[in-house]
């Protein structure tokens, strides 16, 4: 009987808990730090936080884990799955290098266009008066991504250059994002319907789960500002068979081979946001975990 740690506190780790404890392969699940609905299903460690890797490596060695399944972007940006590895722990997740594809938009642009995997044009701002006259070559919808981790709420889609600059202003002048903002992705808008699509990778072969859709926007109607997300479903009907063959051959498949040739062969579940236009899937982003 396996021994599992589910690492992180919210819903998304109750709900990995819940499900891998249906397994007959499982015995005991402990969760760090967890929440009062994963104590339902396991045992949590709430005195361990997610991202204390230290203390989380200490408490796995000490409970023997077989296997840590990673919740949250952040420790995987950190190199949990690194620092367990090199213990000689098994881990589903990414390596730190492996994970730069959600924890830096900057280094996810570059590798899209390094390995043609089509997405939308784009140009990197270090500092404030770079991204200003980059918002003035465009006409709006601008789309602004601050390039680190910002709980979901680092991506602007200004409908006028007057709202690009306020947020150029707050990423790199008033630093609401801290250093995530330091530098800012400025690309074009791309029209056409979202859907998200999640794949198991082993590094060379990958197995994907249904298309999904999310919204993100705060208020009804898909207007406000976005959050990390207020609601998703699956399948997503407009990702049909023909479209995820599609998807796979064009954008997943590359940038698992990408990441190998560059010697960061991916392991875990890969997210990949899609943009489903006229003329075919781009995408809009990469996560390195499950949605939440």
């Amino acid at each position: 009987m396996q021994r599992i740690l589910v690492v992180g506190s919210g819903g998304r780790e109750h709900a990995l808990a819940w499900s891998l404890k249906q397994s007959s392969d499982v015995g005991e699940i402990f969760i760090a730090p967890g929440n009062p609905g994963s104590a339902t299903v396991g045992t949590n460690w709430s005195d361990v936080p997610a991202n204390d890797i230290d203390g989380l490596l200490a408490r796995a060695l000490d409970a023997k884990i077989d296997l840590t399944v990673v919740g949250p972007e952040s420790p995987l940006v950190e190199g949990l799955a690194d620092r367990f590895r090199d213990a000689g722990l098994a881990v589903f997740g990414p390596s730190a290098r492996g994970a730069r594809l959600e924890g830096s938009k900057v280094f996810a642009k570059e590798f899209m266009a390094r390995h043609r995997i089509p997405t939308a044009s784009f140009a990197v701002c270090e500092d404030a008066a770079a991204a200003h006259r980059e918002v003035d070559r465009h006409t709006a919808p601008i789309v602004l991504k601050a390039d680190g981790l910002a709980a979901g709420k680092g991506v602007t889609v200004a409908m006028s250059r007057e709202e690009a600059h306020r947020a150029v202003e707050d990423s790199m002048e008033r630093k609401i994002f801290g250093a995530a903002g330091g530098r800012l992705v400025v690309e074009e808008y791309m029209a056409g319907e979202e859907a998200s699509l999640f794949v198991i990778a082993d590094g060379e072969r990958h197995l994907p789960f249904l298309a999904a859709q999310d919204h993100k926007r705060i208020f009804d109607g898909d207007r406000g500002p976005n959050t990390g997300g207020m609601g998703a479903y699956a399948p997503a009907s407009i990702v049909n068979r023909t479209l995820l063959a599609r998807i796979n051959e064009e954008i997943v498949a590359p940038t698992l081979a990408g990441m190998a040739a560059d010697g960061d062969p991916y392991v875990g579940l890969l997210y990949v946001g899609l943009m489903i236009s006229p003329s075919g899937p781009r995408v809009v982003e990469y996560n390195c975990r499950f949605g939440d």
